[in-house]
């Protein structure tokens, strides 16, 4: 037992995340290490009490059931266009769960789609957006109201986050060079239109892309590539171009020396906004190399989701049955063969499909 513990000590957090969010990760690390102690990225410590994990899923880990040996951390990559939208009045366009083994040192990514109808926690006598698109959580209540939606409907954990918009990811990608991307050529096209708009909120210029396949791609045309959602899949395509963007970065941070990330993150750290502890943060830095990215998927799953125009609310990703896509999600990242979701979960089953059926029928 004490062994573990030193395990969880020493393995707390290793990355961030994309489409503005998840891709921060490896780098910042090595910039804590090299950075003078007063520099960091906006931080704010969340009260695990306050952050809606179940009691039933607080003492199952404690017994050593699911999640026990797992740290999961929340990736939210926003629409800010400001920094004081960092912390709220703005949409997660992404929302990933990471899981790390901290045995294997695994990492098992998991897309929660932005337009997945949940449960946001709002008030009871707010019922328009008590039940919504997850993306509005972010948008009402910012990181901490977001975290609430992640626990209360996926039987989670989880207490720490990490968020980014733009200006982190464009700069992130540029101090390493760049990322390696496979570009098709309906991506290219809507790849340059996408530039357009991120280059008008960032107040720069932006390079087209004139060639499909295997390339280079900067900063700019990597966050754009995050962007597209007009091609076949829509967003759950969408998503999956964020865990690519996340994965070649991995790879380029990997390659990377230790005096170039420092530069990188000298000019990035404050735009970020996390729960993240530096010291952490540091303890990870011996154990860098151990970390990898190994599998990843999409929640709701594609034989348990639908969508459709749900009224007022729009466009939704419906899980057809909240409750087999909790088990699924659990099987998924902790290898439990034999999840049993927490009554709340099965409340909230019963609600969405009460809620959505009326749509679904027509």
């Amino acid at each position: 037992m004490e062994a573990r513990r030193g395990v969880k000590r020493k393995a707390k957090w290793i990355l961030f995340g994309v489409e503005v969010a998840v891709i921060l990760g490896m780098l910042v690390v090595l910039y804590l290490v090299m950075s003078r102690p007063s520099e960091g990225p906006r931080m704010v410590e969340l009260d695990p009490q306050v952050l809606e994990i179940h009691e039933e899923v607080r003492q199952l880990k404690e017994e050593g059931g699911t999640m026990l040996g797992y740290r999961n951390i929340a990736l939210f990559g926003l629409d800010a266009e400001t920094d004081n939208q960092l912390f709220g009045s703005s949409h997660s366009d992404s929302i990933m769960i990471a899981s790390i083994n901290l045995d294997t040192g695994d990492i098992k990514l998991v897309s929660v789609y932005r337009d997945t109808y949940l449960n946001l926690g709002g008030e009871e006598d707010d019922e328009h957006w008590k039940y919504w698109k997850a993306t509005q959580a972010y948008f009402y209540g910012g990181a901490e109201q977001a975290v609430k939606m992640l626990n209360r409907n996926l039987d989670m954990d989880i207490t720490d986050f990490a968020a980014v918009g733009y200006k982190g990811l464009r700069g992130v990608i540029d101090g390493l060079g760049g990322i390696y991307i496979d570009v098709d050529e309906e991506e290219r096209k809507h790849l340059n239109n996408y530039q357009i708009g991120v280059s008008a909120v960032l107040k720069c210029d932006y390079t087209p892309v004139e060639e499909t396949g295997y390339q280079l791609l900067n900063g700019l045309q990597a966050t754009a590539y995050c962007r597209i959602r007009a091609t076949a899949g829509d967003d759950f395509k969408r998503t999956a171009r964020q865990r690519e963007v996340l994965k070649a970065i991995e790879a380029q941070a990997k390659k990377t020396d230790l005096v170039t990330l420092t530069k990188v993150f000298n000019d990035c750290i404050g735009d970020i906004y996390t729960s993240l502890d530096s010291g952490d943060i540091l303890a990870l830095l011996a154990d860098i190399g151990k970390y990898s990215i190994v599998e990843e998927g999409g929640f709701p799953k594609k034989e348990l989701r639908t969508t459709g125009n749900l009224g007022s609310k729009k466009s939704c990703v419906i899980p057809l049955d909240l409750e087999a896509n909790v088990v699924w999600l659990h099987q998924f990242l902790f290898d439990d063969e034999g999840y049993s979701v927490t009554e709340n979960v099965k409340e909230y089953s019963r609600q969405i499909a009460e809620d959505t059926s009326p749509y679904l029928m027509k």
